[in-house]
């Protein structure tokens, strides 16, 4: 199959080049020449733009960072909308707002595109191995058609509902998943406090009614689990800017809504303050020094 990618960035990147090792032909776009040189030393084939890398191809996806970014790729007289080939399956797995997800659906249906959101879950880890969680949004058979080659690049596939369920489901796995790590370094940090040994307390607590995934599986403090990102000085893995995003993303869709997110906004201010400290570009779990860094 022939692939058009769009964002080449830390997740866009492994999942074009595990598209590649599947076997099919991927055309990637990106402003940032290191990646598209990353991308053309992996085999693929690189484009002089995004609406040339849509053109020919059978699936188009996109990985951008934000909302304006998706609204400016897509929308507009020199958007993909305006200029790629309707026949083409528009996929964009962009984390981004849920009503702009719905309005850019809707725009594209209007110009006779179908198109899906797939937000991912898992990571950069998850885009190398191929393990992403995507959180699907759209119409069934545009989803069914899809699944293929989703399945190339995660093992776990959802289809959450109508467009823009997919975003839905992802601003909400993330508000929980930015809380569970605060209360997960505050649970820590008053063990270590009272003299424990961190391993012992959150192997005690993996077993108990404390038990999550943030404690289990990217514990945030240094030297309990050797491959999270706490033990490489807290390098690499999901930003504290982007998990300030989302949580922006689901307190704005709550407020839009009238929904009560209290805990959503305090997380919300307090990865704000830590991202003010300096600490923007370290993995979220560095919250675990918040104290330190406020």
């Amino acid at each position: 199959m022939k692939i058009g990618f769009i964002g080449l960035g830390n997740m866009g990147l492994p999942m074009a080049i595990n598209l590649m090792k599947a076997g099919h032909q991927v055309t990637g776009f990106d402003l940032v020449q290191s990646q598209l040189d990353a991308f053309s030393a992996a085999g693929g084939i690189v484009s002089a733009s995004a609406n040339v890398a849509a053109k020919d191809v059978e699936m188009l996806i996109s990985m951008l960072p934000a909302s304006r970014h998706v609204e400016g790729l897509y929308l507009g007289d020199t958007g993909l909308l305006a200029n790629a080939d309707p026949k083409t399956l528009l996929i964009d797995c962009s984390t981004i707002s849920p009503k702009v997800a719905q309005a850019v659906a809707t725009t594209a249906k209007s110009k006779g595109f179908e198109m899906i959101d797939a937000p991912v879950s898992g990571g950069t880890a998850g885009a190398q191995a191929a393990t992403l969680t995507f959180m699907v949004g759209g119409d069934a058979g545009a989803v069914d058609y899809a699944r293929p080659l989703l399945e190339k690049m995660g093992k776990n596939i959802f289809h959450a509902g109508a467009s823009g369920a997919g975003q839905t489901v992802k601003v909400c796995n993330n508000m929980l998943l930015g809380i569970q790590m605060l209360g997960t370094s505050e649970a820590l940090r008053l063990g270590i406090a009272n003299g424990m040994d961190p391993k012992v307390l959150s192997d005690i607590m993996s077993k108990s009614s404390g038990r999550n995934w943030a404690l289990e599986l990217y514990n945030p403090c240094p030297g309990v689990m050797e491959n999270a990102p706490s033990s490489k000085g807290y390098a690499g893995g999901f930003g504290v800017d982007l998990m300030l995003k989302d949580l922006g993303l689901a307190v704005e869709n709550a407020e839009n809504l009238d929904a009560s997110v209290p805990l959503g906004k305090l997380a919300q201010q307090l990865y704000e303050n830590h991202s003010k400290a300096g600490n923007g570009q370290l993995d979220f779990s560095s919250v675990f020094n918040l104290k330190q860094s406020t």
